[in-house]
């Protein structure tokens, strides 16, 4: 078990005076205070004996309710039963791993990944093996070679990356799916920033198109589809409950606030029962309070369903704006030498080093003028990306992001500056040193 780069980071950049990159922090003047403060009033005048008691470990049902009708929204049936609450999606990618993984099994993952799901399943002896991405996400032209090694599963965030802050074109993920029931190899589809858009059209979910597709099927109708679970009763609205390769992880910390600690999985039953158990022994149950209290907000006051909606609009025109000011201060201040992506929506971009150079060393001479970054070697499996970095827009403010880009420039620029007043002899020694 090793500590998670990322939260080492934060600590180094507690200083007010340090204007930070790193964390993958949605802004705090977006959070709802007043309709958390009107809804916990409501919670406790209502249903107080209930929020301060324990709770079933599968979550508070008015909630898992909530979550599998907004699931339909994107064109899966499910059930209450299919829906497990968790203390974020941390939690929820270490009961996968707790469930799926022993030691020794191979997973399958992009290059670069999420850092959080390494650190969770590393404690479970996984192994690891990857496939690049590039501006349209997995490269899925690549996959079949990976896949022969026998993954356990595929995990996979098709939305706005983390870190990487691409997106999985369709045609990809189409062609994603096919491969996965090809192999039968299963997918962890990841997906917080799904609703976090900027421009562009929506893409339907994996978990969407896996459904479309076990629909599809030649010889199979929708009812014998192994999409549902014929054994299991029809749910509210007289289907079976959802089966499939695909299990669906999503969570509040970006929309509503990450304090809550509130998020989902959207599971085959038997999956959504094995990490129940399992986190019975973890937790017993997600906050009941904090539950009900996301309930009351999702549901409750003058606004009712339509709050989300609206609060989702006011975050992503906050942050469209703040991605627009770091990709027009990069323009201004990175050498030509330095790369980047174009994000069209979520909470970071992924920047390109020239190869001489190492992010974790240049690190120091940032934080030494007062801004921060997570090196990008944190996102690779096998850590190499040692020229690679990952940048946050959603924490600060347009005036700290044009000065905090403005001080990365200088790093980056006088690094590109030693290198190239170097001999080649020394310059040959430095490339090799990095390798």
């Amino acid at each position: 078990m090793k500590g998670s780069a990322i939260r080492e980071l934060l600590k180094l950049t507690e200083s007010p005076e340090i204007i930070s990159f790193g964390g993958g922090m949605p802004a705090p003047e977006v959070f709802p205070v007043d309709a958390f403060r009107a809804a916990t009033e409501r919670v406790l005048l209502k249903q107080g004996k209930q929020a301060l008691q324990y709770s079933a470990t599968e979550g508070y049902r008015p909630l898992r309710e909530w979550i599998a009708k907004k699931m339909a929204t994107y064109g899966i049936e499910s059930a209450p039963e299919n829906v497990l609450i968790t203390s974020g999606s941390q939690q929820a990618l270490d009961l996968l791993g707790k469930v799926l993984i022993n030691p020794g099994d191979l997973i399958l993952t992009e290059k670069p990944t999420y850092l959080g799901a390494l650190q969770a399943w590393r404690a479970y002896q996984a192994e690891f093996t990857t496939v690049p991405m590039d501006q349209d996400g997995l490269q899925v032209n690549l996959l079949e070679e990976a896949l022969t090694a026998g993954p356990k599963f595929m995990y996979i965030l098709p939305n706005f990356h983390n870190p990487g802050g691409v997106t999985l074109s369709l045609e990809r993920r189409r062609k994603l799916i096919e491969f996965s029931d090809r192999y039968g190899v299963p997918i962890i589809e990841d997906d917080p920033y799904g609703e976090l858009r900027y421009e562009g059209d929506h893409l339907p979910p994996l978990v969407v198109i896996d459904s479309e597709q076990c629909r599809n099927r030649p010889g199979r109708s929708i009812e014998k589809s192994s999409y549902y679970d014929e054994s299991k009763p029809a749910n509210g609205n007289g289907r079976a409950y959802m089966r499939g390769n695909v299990i669906y992880l999503s969570t509040f910390s970006k929309t509503l606030a990450p304090g809550l600690r509130l998020a989902w999985v959207v599971a085959p039953v038997e999956v959504i029962e094995r990490c129940t158990v399992a986190k019975q022994g973890m937790d017993l149950h997600t906050a009941t309070l904090n539950q009900l209290i996301a309930h009351e907000i999702l549901t409750g006051g003058a606004d009712g369903d339509d709050f989300l909606k609206g609060h989702v609009r006011l975050i992503r025109d906050v942050y469209r704006e703040r991605r627009d000011v770091m990709l027009t201060a990069m323009e201004r201040h990175f050498p030509p030498q330095v790369k980047w992506s174009y994000p069209a929506g979520g909470l970071f971009l992924w920047v390109t080093l020239p190869k001489y150079l190492d992010a974790a060393a240049l690190l120091t001479e940032a934080v030494a003028r007062k801004v921060a970054y997570v090196p990008g070697s944190a996102f690779h499996p096998a850590g190499d990306g040692h020229n690679t970095l990952r940048l946050n827009f959603s924490f600060c403010n347009p005036e700290k992001i044009n000065e905090g880009i403005s001080r990365l420039g200088e790093v980056f620029s006088e690094a590109i500056e030693r290198h190239e007043g170097m001999s080649t002899e020394d310059a040959f020694s430095t490339l090799q040193a990095t390798i």
